[in-house]
């Protein structure tokens, strides 16, 4: 559905008639018809159907790409000047769908049992959804801004975002000006315990930190066995020790609000166990006794590695003299990668193997925390059993790159789930969905954050 009528506007304003535009819903069923599976992304066709929402509902536009099959959006409400520009943004780019068996197309959109079905209905063309139905609908109603609402729907998220935001960002950064604060994904959703229902709203991520592992040794003919010291032997006890041994527990601390949050709100043992986290000396008892619980706390608490790709050898029967390994490294915020590398020598990795930095994205050391009242007080607003409590992600967004503006992000796409639906188990994996009512629901809310933005 286009909008390609004249709105009809009354005496204050106000448009009569909401019913214009797509719903949040239609517009998510529409993008996730759009296969923007990365590689290759192809987000051209994508892009073009919102930059078309947007043109026709009088909405100027502006495409950059550093690739022509790969463009961003750009798009820029006027606020009276009170307040900073706020910077909405998502990315349209989904990861695959191959070896996976889903019970609907994924690329349908399709109701079913109250959900909307496909890949990236969580992450995050739902979101987007969200975002662009919030921008539109501030655009209709002539919502008097104090700031500039700036719209950014990027290219390539899943792969690292150098055709997306990392391009604007290095590009483009003058249409950034003097922004602060930014909206995008990953948080807002809510989850329950013990009686509580938590909306985590992503205040901080974990930097991203890829190391290459180089191993050397004597070659040989595979027919003559080795003392140990081949490269073989060397890779099979370095998995082993990145096994083993676990990086020291370092509480940064966004991950000591969001703990301190969650256990403020608990009843004072279940509190008192999460608190222990923070404690190096009790934290990985705790983590044990919580069980699969526990893995949510564990990488929000020290720097983590996982080796993700192997490679050497050329023949069967030739021992090779070389092989590396790449490894994803995702450190806590200010940490570098030379402490990063120190502490893997200390713990981990024998100082025989050399380790090369492959990519590193830094982001802000602590969280800029101005903005979360306001969002806190939306989503109580909204649900009165919410508990909002700052996140720290273990992943990486395209936060990080905005953050080289000086841009804090906050995750913060509101989604009341059902608490039996596992909602982190469900992102990039088959049968992706998100409740019918949660995408209302989150536009509401980031309706709400910019009415009130800059009070």
């Amino acid at each position: 559905m286009m909008i390609r009528q004249t709105l009809d506007w009354n005496k204050r304003g106000i448009c009569d008639n909401l019913a214009l535009l797509p719903s949040p819903v239609e517009i998510l069923q529409k993008l996730i018809g759009f296969n923007t599976t990365n590689p290759p992304g192809e987000e051209a066709a994508c892009i073009m159907y919102i930059r078309e929402l947007l043109e026709d509902a009088g909405i100027p536009t502006r495409i950059e790409a550093l690739d022509p099959e790969r463009p961003n959006l750009l798009a820029r409400l006027k606020g009276s000047g009170e307040a900073p520009p706020l910077l909405l943004y998502g990315h349209v780019d989904v990861v695959g769908v191959d070896k996976q068996v889903w019970s609907r197309d994924p690329f349908g959109g399709e109701i079913h049992d109250d959900f909307v079905w496909g890949r990236g209905a969580l992450d995050m063309k739902g979101g987007v959804a969200m975002l662009l139905s919030a921008f539109l609908r501030a655009h209709v109603r002539k919502l008097p801004l104090r700031g500039d609402i700036i719209l950014a729907i990027v290219s390539d998220e899943e792969a690292g975002g150098e055709y997306g935001a990392s391009y604007l960002v290095r590009e483009h950064a003058n249409y950034f000006k003097d922004v602060q604060y930014a909206i995008g994904e990953f948080g807002g959703f809510s989850f329950h315990a013990l009686g509580k229902t938590f909306y985590p709203v992503m205040v901080a991520e974990k930097q991203l930190c890829w190391l290459k592992a180089t191993i050397r040794g004597d070659g040989g003919h595979g027919s003559l066995g080795k003392a140990g010291t081949d490269c073989m032997a060397q890779l099979g006890r370095m998995l082993q020790s990145l096994s083993r041994n676990k990086l020291p527990i370092r509480p940064h601390p966004a991950a000591r609000y969001m703990i301190e949050g969650m256990a403020g709100e608990l009843p004072l043992l279940p509190g008192m166990l999460l608190r222990g986290l923070l404690r190096p000396r009790l934290s990985q008892v705790i983590l044990k006794l919580l069980g699969e619980k526990g893995s949510t706390f564990e990488p929000l608490l020290r720097n983590t590695v996982s080796a993700t790709v192997v490679r050497g050898g050329e023949k069967i029967n030739v021992h090779p003299s070389e092989i590396t390994v790449e490894l994803d490294g995702r450190t806590l915020p200010g940490v570098t990668p030379e402490q990063f590398m120190e502490e893997l020598y200390e713990h981990a990795i024998d100082r025989s193997i050399r380790l090369e930095v492959l990519r590193h994205d830094p982001c802000a050391a602590s969280p800029d925390m101005c903005m979360f009242g306001l969002l806190s007080d939306v989503l109580k607003e909204a649900d009165k059993e919410a508990v909002p409590v700052p996140m720290l992600l273990p992943g990486g967004t395209d936060g990080r790159l905005f953050a080289g503006l000086g841009i804090q992000t906050y995750g913060f796409l509101p989604m009341p789930l059902p608490g039996d639906l596992q909602f982190t188990k469900l992102i990039h994996a088959a049968d992706e969905r998100i409740p019918v009512e949660a995408v209302g629901f989150g536009t509401d809310a980031i309706y709400r954050v910019l009415e009130r933005y800059g009070e």
